[in-house]
């Protein structure tokens, strides 16, 4: 996975992205989390939600591919933000919760399930997971960035084939961004059961 975009962009992607409102989408994660628990924000970006997940209370560790948006998400949020690829996740059921909204986004499709599994086995058994991906079919590169879309039926079968996860919700919502509106996002809600 490719960071350059984001090297090269992150000033204009940190100011798209930073504030908005997401938190009708963090609600339902937040509500299958323990209080105080440890959440991993997995290619945290501008570091908008490790924020606003480090103010309710959560333990939190964030990170993220590009070394420009790191550092961008080190000032926001005031914590230390690991400059870290997602082939490189070694944690071991040391999470109650793993947040990887829009970032997955950005794997080929054949190297999903791996990189997901390595990400399953930093939960702790029942601990939950929300991704999301842009809602459609199959890979596209738009702006030097590869995007693998994926519909709810493609999704679930992602899920299926990582393995040991279990569906609790799986939704499709619009952007919040302004002129974004119609692009839409296909959210999960997995728990981590083997």
């Amino acid at each position: 996975m490719s960071t350059g975009y984001y090297d090269d962009n992150a000033e204009r992607f940190f100011a798209d992205t930073a504030f908005v409102d997401l938190s009708e989408g963090r609600r339902r994660f937040v509500a299958a989390l323990p209080p105080g628990g440890r959440v991993l924000d997995a290619g945290c970006g501008s570091g908008r939600d490790a924020l606003a997940f480090h103010q309710l209370g959560f333990q939190v560790t964030a990170f993220d591919g590009s070394a420009a948006m790191v550092a961008r998400a080190s000032a926001l949020t005031g914590l230390p933000v690991l400059h870290l690829n997602f082939a490189d996740v070694a944690w071991c059921e040391a999470f109650d919760g793993i947040w990887a909204s829009a970032s997955l986004l950005h794997v080929p499709r054949r190297e999903l399930p791996d990189i997901m599994r390595a990400l399953r086995a930093a939960l702790v058994q029942g601990g939950v997971w929300e991704l999301s991906f842009k809602l459609g079919s199959g890979e596209r590169h738009t702006a030097g960035r590869l995007f693998t879309d994926l519909d709810v039926p493609a999704a679930q079968a992602l899920v299926d084939e990582v393995g040991d996860l279990e569906t609790m919700a799986i939704s499709v919502s619009y952007d919040v961004r302004p002129s974004r509106e119609t692009e839409g996002w296909t959210n999960l809600l997995v728990r981590r059961v083997g």
